[in-house]
């Protein structure tokens, strides 16, 4: 996988510019030469997701599962010269797979419809080397099938990923002819299952029997995701998600989803185009600052461009016997949630069903506890127990309320606030959740939290961004006054929820 991302980030993403001006959500904006510092970061925070960004970043854990021919040839990559007659998952449930993730809080799965070996999950008519000629079921299973029913009944979202290298296709390397292949093949996942809510890319491209690459046609494959799946995510090779650029589980503590934009993407879009263009973020991708001030204020354009943070339960993406004793941790995980989604990116979590084609118990066993952790620590949100005054702004109150729906917002000149926190008797915590209202932006830039010790305030922790959410830990502290001071905004900040809570 780690190549493959390499590949992701090394190349550009093909997209058509109409999908943009189609979508008039506000979420992309042209900076022009003669806009003034102050109205570039007025521009910066007013850009906004779009429906389908803003409703997968509110997913947070979303679930991959690696299954096909490697799990039974305990390999990662497969080399597409494969026996069909290996695949036999005799003991299949998509309904165990589905309902452990849903058990363990997650809200979206990612079935790897098909992998680099190019063996498809479902009977696709376009190859051979698929399920159909299989022992499983007779040749007559569909994995993506079950998976997408299961989905539906633990009503859960439902993605899938379509390999863009097939290293079994004959005439993979021939730009054309296996372009057209993969389109007919996205066509079926698109059109034969109901509805999808994610289709995830990424960048491998391999050489094919000719000799060459060829030059993935991504803009057309966008095209028929918009025409087929409208209300569908397109990640992480593609125009509404981006990687975070590490496989740890460990995200940027400054993690805009605010990003500077290609500049040819924006020229399309001003001049409404229908031509392919480039969309990229400008600058490196890999860095630990993509978006502060200093990153945006030569750009040409900005855009919302959210990351995913992608992990493994095990070492390894397909399921491998040897490694049953080397699953992760429930703290672990814990840690790891507190370092993706606690850190405004949605966490994409890998488990990859065995060879029976279910869900291992040790994996399962790791994902209990580790949602019990999560459900014991967040159970209590002890802000609820205080009297709230703002500097300014107005609804301070909603940010205890659990809605995310209504928020607090400073006065419309203020860029910094302070919240005060003030409790009948002393309070104990040592975790910290905040929440910005990214439907209408991002913008907090800078914040610290502070408790009362006699006279003198003294800092409890602090951060830069927050988006979507912020989770930080920290020494336990007792206190009866706590203040949250907002010191740097994009314009007015805004804050959706707030939550204190003690770890058991």
């Amino acid at each position: 996988m780690r190549s493959i991302k390499t590949i992701l980030f090394a190349g550009l993403v093909l997209v058509n510019s109409s999908l943009f001006a189609q979508e008039n959500t506000g979420n992309q904006v042209i900076i022009k030469a003669t806009d003034k510092h102050e109205d570039i970061i007025r521009k910066a925070a007013n850009v906004k997701p779009s429906t389908r960004q803003l409703r997968w970043q509110q997913l947070e854990l979303t679930a991959f599962f690696h299954f096909g021919v490697n799990t039974f040839t305990n390999r990662e990559w497969g080399d597409g010269k494969e026996d069909p007659k290996i695949f036999n998952p005799t003991k299949l449930d998509a309904r165990q797979w589905v309902r452990t993730m849903k058990e363990a809080g997650f809200k979206q799965v990612i079935l790897t419809a098909k992998h680099h070996d190019g063996f498809c999950l479902w009977p696709s008519k376009f190859t051979e080397h698929s399920v159909k000629n299989s022992p499983w079921k007779g040749g007559k299973g569909d994995v993506v099938k079950e998976v997408a029913a299961a989905c539906k009944e633990y009503k859960i979202g439902f993605g899938v990923y379509l390999s863009p290298w097939d290293r079994n296709h004959k005439d993979y390397g021939d730009s054309k002819i296996y372009n057209e292949y993969f389109v007919n093949q996205l066509t079926e996942l698109l059109s034969n299952y109901g509805k999808v809510d994610e289709v995830w890319f990424d960048g491998a491209n391999g050489t094919g029997p000719n000799g060459k690459k060829p030059v993935y046609d991504f803009a057309n494959w966008y095209k028929l995701i918009r025409k087929l799946q409208p209300s569908a995510t397109i990640a992480v090779m593609g125009p509404d998600v981006r990687w975070v650029g590490t496989e740890s589980g460990y995200g940027r503590e400054t993690e805009w989803s605010v990003l500077p934009a290609d500049e040819n993407m924006l020229k399309a879009i001003a001049d409404n185009s229908q031509k392919e263009v480039a969309f990229v973020p400008a600058g490196d991708k890999m860095g630990e600052d993509l978006g502060s001030r200093s990153k945006i204020l030569n750009a040409k354009g900005l855009v919302w461009y959210p990351a995913e943070t992608d992990v493994s339960i095990r070492d390894g993406w397909f399921y491998h016997p040897e490694q049953d004793n080397k699953v992760k941790t429930p703290e672990k995980l814990m840690d790891i949630y507190f370092s993706s989604v606690g850190r405004n990116s949605v966490l994409l979590l890998n488990v990859p069903p065995d060879k029976n084609g279910l869900v291992s118990e040790s994996d399962v066993k790791t994902l209990k506890d580790w949602s019990f952790l999560r459900n014991e620590l967040f159970a209590e949100n002890i802000a609820k127990q205080a009297s709230l005054k703002a500097s300014n702004g107005n609804n301070v109150n909603s940010i205890l309320d659990g809605s995310q729906h209504t928020y607090y917002v400073a006065s419309p000149k203020d860029t910094a606030a302070t919240i005060n926190l003030t409790f009948s008797k002393p309070v104990e915590f040592d975790v910290l959740s905040l929440q910005e209202n990214i439907a209408i932006g991002q913008r907090v830039e800078k914040f610290v939290l502070e408790y009362k010790d006699g006279d003198d305030w003294k800092t409890i922790t602090q951060g830069t961004t927050i988006g979507y959410k912020r989770l930080l830990r920290f020494k336990a502290i007792v206190a009866k006054e706590v203040r949250l001071n907002i010191l740097s905004s994009r314009l007015n900040p805004t804050i959706t929820e707030l939550g204190l809570y003690k770890s058991k």
